[in-house]
């Protein structure tokens, strides 16, 4: 069926005798089956011309919004692919479909035939619902809106009454049609001027009013509201870049501090010349001492300090940190004394929505400088998926992951790696190898006993991590590693460094952690007695590449 006959069939009105059909069986069906609850169903009006602004979540969501007209007819925009599919089955869908009030629109091309006909529904008096977004969005926030509700707001002068949808997306498991709760809440109606040719500026100036009421309604039926304003827990290097890429992008940002001297200092100076020496502090980045930061207000709250400051900070925060905010874990180590991974420690202790953590290959100052490609992981796909789009704004090119575990000790294993190679390459760059490699192999074991996936370490937390902090010349663990050969004790290197070492703090922890699992482990076993002073040195490192015992590691199973 051709377009044209589409926009003409809608333009004259629904087949009264499938839409009667088709409300008698479904509306009941979706009171039932998916519990469906409508809130504020009179603010749609019984009679005149109306515009529904609404979020779009599922292939469902036309036909439940339908369920709030007091039985009028809803005229709604919908996909040209929708009616392009061929043989009976595609004829009959169009069919259908056209029925019920749907006309085709060119997405992204500007369709004045779907404007058209659009206009002309409102003019005769009748609803029309349109979807801002163009697309379905899910999961995650809500998506950005066009301009072209604006533009049919002014060009029809008829109201625009903002609508959220929530639960559709959970509806629906390949072809099965699951019974999952629904919920509709309806605004009050917003009424623009009347503007017979709508320029593409105005357009988007009113739609950029209409959105925000569709989001209000989202968020009141609980829906993950955007991010707006970020809070970041700890001053160092990461920390202060972070809050500054944030700003950049936008965001209002409070940035917590140790201490109130080093808050005063920030604030008076707007740079951090210890960790982010000549980066200026955009304007929007409010420092406070982390303690007097109010996190109620904040969407999101990143944690960048080290694995053992983790149970201070969560300690001081954990209560205070609201349930609608998500949580992005930046410490790379574990948690003594039980040796946790720091989400798992994060979300015992806090009532955060959704957790993630950061790896990959990103030194902080270069990162916000010229960029970083990292990993981003989290059980809930749609935080993920927010905060990931969050980190693209900031200039970072991140990869999505549900492989919180693997990501995790992918981090402990770069860094014990790289000290671990940095101090063994005291003998030579055969022994430094030789540690690295079966370090990753043994801590790759553990990750796997734990439910992590081997190709996490082969990526950008593994390898990729392992290889930039090797090159850095700067890092933190491979100076901690050379001053461990040249016999500095472990208490003193912190020192020296100026900064922790979480290397220095994990191998311990990962040594406990491999004997608990029963994953055998004698290079970290030896690792450990170095890091704690129970070997020496150069015996160590002349032990990495001896022959090995037939109760040593397994031999690599060929891939």
């Amino acid at each position: 069926m051709e377009h044209d006959a589409l926009h003409e069939r809608a333009r004259k009105g629904v087949n009264p005798v499938i839409y009667r059909i088709v409300r008698f069986f479904f509306v009941p069906f979706f009171l039932t089956y998916f519990r469906l609850e409508r809130i504020d169903r009179e603010n749609i009006p019984r009679e005149g011309a109306a515009i529904v602004a609404a979020n779009h979540r599922s292939f469902l969501d036309p036909f439940v919004i339908c369920a709030m007209t007091h039985g009028r007819p809803m005229y709604y925009v919908a996909k040209k692919e929708l009616f392009n599919k061929r043989g009976r089955f595609g004829r009959f869908q169009a069919f259908v479909l056209n029925s019920l009030g749907a006309f085709p629109v060119d997405r992204g091309a500007g369709d004045a035939s779907t404007i058209a006909t659009a206009k002309q529904i409102l003019d005769r008096g009748d609803i029309v619902l349109i979807f801002p977004e163009g697309t379905r969005i899910r999961p995650g926030a809500l998506g950005k809106a066009h301009k072209g509700v604006g533009r049919l707001a002014l060009e029809s002068g008829a109201p625009v009454i903002p609508v959220a949808v929530i639960g559709t997306e959970a509806v629906r498991k390949g072809w099965r049609i699951r019974p999952h709760k629904v919920r509709i809440r309806v605004g009050r109606p917003i009424q623009f001027p009347h503007v017979p040719d709508a320029k593409p500026q105005l357009a988007a100036t009113v739609t950029d009013r209409i959105w925000p009421c569709v989001m209000l309604q989202w968020e009141w039926l609980g829906g993950m509201p955007p991010v707006r304003r970020a809070a970041v827990i700890g001053a160092g290097s990461w920390g202060t870049s972070l809050a500054v890429g944030l700003a950049r992008a936008g965001y209002h940002v409070d940035l917590g501090t140790r201490t109130q001297e080093q808050a005063d200092a920030l604030s008076a100076e707007r740079v951090n010349p210890h960790y982010l020496p000549g980066v200026e502090l955009p304007v929007n980045v409010h420092i406070a001492r982390a303690s007097t930061l109010e996190l109620g207000g904040h969407d999101l709250v990143c944690l960048a300090v080290p694995a053992r400051a983790l149970p201070a900070v969560m300690a001081a925060h954990g209560d205070r940190i609201p349930h609608r905010a998500g949580l992005l874990v930046l410490s790379k180590g574990l948690v003594a004394p039980l040796g946790t991974v720091p989400s798992a420690f994060v979300a015992e202790r806090s009532r955060s929505r959704a957790i993630a953590v950061l790896g990959g290959p990103a030194h902080a100052a270069e990162a916000i400088g010229t960029g970083a490609s990292v990993i981003l992981a989290s059980s809930d796909r749609a935080f993920a998926r927010q905060l990931g789009e969050v980190l693209r704004t900031v200039g970072l090119d991140v990869a999505l992951s549900a492989d919180v575990t693997g990501v995790e000790l992918a981090g402990c294993a770069k860094n014990v790696a790289v000290l671990a190679a940095s101090a063994a390459a005291g003998v030579g760059p055969n022994a430094a190898g030789s540690v690295a490699g079966k370090l990753f192999a043994e801590l790759e074991a553990l990750a796997v006993s734990r439910g992590g996936r081997p190709e996490t370490f082969a990526g950008l937390a593994g390898t990729g991590d392992l290889v930039a902090t090797l090159i850095e010349p700067a890092s933190r663990n491979r100076r901690a590693g050379e001053l461990l050969f040249q016999g500095v004790e472990r208490e003193q290197i912190p020192v020296q460094l100026g900064h922790a070492c979480e290397a220095l703090d994990t191998v311990p922890l990962l040594a406990e952690v491999a004997l608990a699992e029963g994953v055998k482990a004698p290079t970290l076993t030896a690792l450990t007695a170095l890091v704690e002073g129970r070997t020496d040195p150069a015996q160590w490192a002349a032990k990495v590449t001896a022959p090995q015992s037939k109760s040593g590691p397994r031999p690599v199973r060929a891939a």
